[in-house]
This record gives structure tokens, C-alpha cells and sequence, in this order.
């Protein structure tokens, strides 16, 4: 890999991991028009996933400093609640994770008609969020954990995270900007723990096919358009223009669909 592709997977990354056009898919789809190896795909993955977890972090930096003193007062309250909301929000992706891992892993192996044909459900998920009304000020346990097993879903490249996880929300009845400060905040943990995971996995003692300098350039891309994206996406989710998205996860997961043929 040399930097130019790390640059685009690093931009490709960044946007789509909070625009709702599913990064997983559009990786795929990055790595196969460039020719980038799968055997090159664990480091660099950890690494614009780590990227887009700290724009994530700065974005969210003083909900999640409140959200941490607050637990530390050792008392149920606001704070305590949300954060066991998205505990319960992150059993049915562990539970996935755990149990299917290595089907999970079969599937990111430059496949684009299932990615095509997931993007067509990512379109369909977000065409329908504009008959969803508001009928609930805060976010429920019962819907996190529900959005929770969205998110488990969203393990298939192609199917949005956080199309898959707002539009859940929004179909419940939340309020649209609760729903887009939940689904970015519930992702940080799982993506932590499997980053952690994976590097703990790696076999160190064989080389790295990624050389430093395009490690460095897709992070600091990936960070970067993640945090412009991240704050156009909680812009966009508040004026309810998630249609567009919908058209355009239509046009490329048809062009995937017919160019798979």
C-alpha cells in the first residue's frame, strides 16, 4: 500500500464511518478499484478505526468528561442511566463478535455483490426513516438495546452503522438529535475492545506489508474527515435529509450489484 491509497481509504474511512453510507462497504469497495491486498487490510483497518474514534472522542469530549464524573459519584442518576444504555446497547454486537467472529471475517474478502445488495438495504433503511415521528424525549433501555442488535447487524460490509442504528432509533420514535449523539457515543467501546483485540491477536513476528509513512497519512485523513463528517452528520440527522443518502446507497449498490457480474 502505498500513500495515495492510504489517503483515500483514510478519507474513505473518515466520511463514511458517520456518514450513513456504511464504511465496511465502501472500504471494500476502496480496496478493490485500487488493488490493495487483503493480507495488508488488519493494520491499517486498526489503525483509521483508531482514527475515527478519537474524532469521535474530541467531537463528543464534554459529554463524555460529564458522563465520567458524574459515574464516579457512585449514584444513580442521568449520567449513570445513559451510560447503562449503551452497555445495553452493546450486548448484541459482543454477543455477534464473539460467536460468529470468523464467519464475520469470511465475509471482508472484496465481495462487492454482497456489499452491493447491503447497501441496498442500507438505502431501504433510510428511505423509510421519513415516516418516522417523534414520540419519546429520551432514549429507553429497551430502545438502546434495540438499536443495540441494529448495530450487530451493521457487522455486514455494507450495511451502515450508523445509517442502520439512527434510523432504528428514529423508527422507534426518538428525538433525531438524541438518536445521532447515542448512535455515534454507543460505537466507542466495541470498536475499542475489537481494535484491542485484534492487535493482541496479531502476529508481530511476521512483517508488516504497511509501511510507516502510509499508517501516519491514513490516520491523520481518516481523523480528519472523520471529524468534519461527524459534525455535518448530527447537522444533517436534525433536518431529517437522510433521503439523499438513500438515493446514493441506491446508485452504488446497484453500480456494485452490476459491476460484480
Amino acid at each position: 500500500m502505498d500513500w495515495i491509497e492510504a489517503l483515500i481509504l483514510g478519507i474513505i474511512q473518515g466520511l463514511t464511518e458517520f456518514l450513513p453510507v456504511s464504511s465496511s462497504g465502501h472500504l471494500e469497495l476502496g480496496k478493490h478499484i485500487l488493488g490493495v491486498e487483503y493480507s495488508e487490510n488488519l493494520t491499517f483497518t486498526v489503525v483509521v478505526h483508531g482514527a475515527t474514534v478519537l474524532s469521535t472522542i474530541i467531537i463528543f469530549w464534554k459529554t463524555i468528561v460529564e458522563l465520567f464524573k458524574d459515574l464516579f459519584k457512585f449514584q444513580w442518576n442521568e449520567s449513570t442511566k445513559y451510560i447503562a444504555k449503551i452497555v445495553a446497547s452493546m450486548i448484541p454486537v459482543i454477543f455477534i463478535g464473539l460467536l460468529f467472529k470468523d464467519q464475520i471475517e469470511g465475509l471482508f474478502t472484496g465481495n462487492i455483490l454482497l456489499v452491493g445488495c447491503m447497501l441496498l438495504i442500507t438505502a431501504g433503511l433510510l428511505a423509510f426513516t421519513y415516516y418516522a415521528k417523534e414520540r419519546q424525549s429520551n432514549i429507553s433501555f429497551k430502545s438502546a438495546f434495540i438499536i443495540g442488535i441494529a448495530q450487530a447487524l451493521a457487522v455486514m460490509p455494507g450495511i451502515s452503522r450508523s445509517g442502520a442504528t439512527i434510523a432504528t432509533g428514529l423508527y422507534l420514535g426518538n428525538k433525531k438529535e438524541f438518536v445521532a449523539k447515542f448512535s455515534f457515543l454507543m460505537v466507542l467501546l466495541p470498536i475499542i475492545a475489537a481494535n484491542v483485540k485484534d492487535l493482541m491477536d496479531f502476529d508481530f513476528s511476521v512483517q508488516n506489508s504497511v509501511s510507516f509513512t502510509p499508517l501516519i497519512i491514513g490516520f491523520l485523513a481518516a481523523f480528519v474527515s472523520g471529524l468534519l463528517a461527524c459534525s455535518w452528520m448530527l447537522k444533517i440527522v436534525k433536518r431529517g435529509k437522510l433521503i439523499y443518502f438513500a438515493i446514493y446507497c441506491f446508485i452504488v449498490g446497484s453500480i456494485a450489484i452490476i459491476a460484480s457480474f
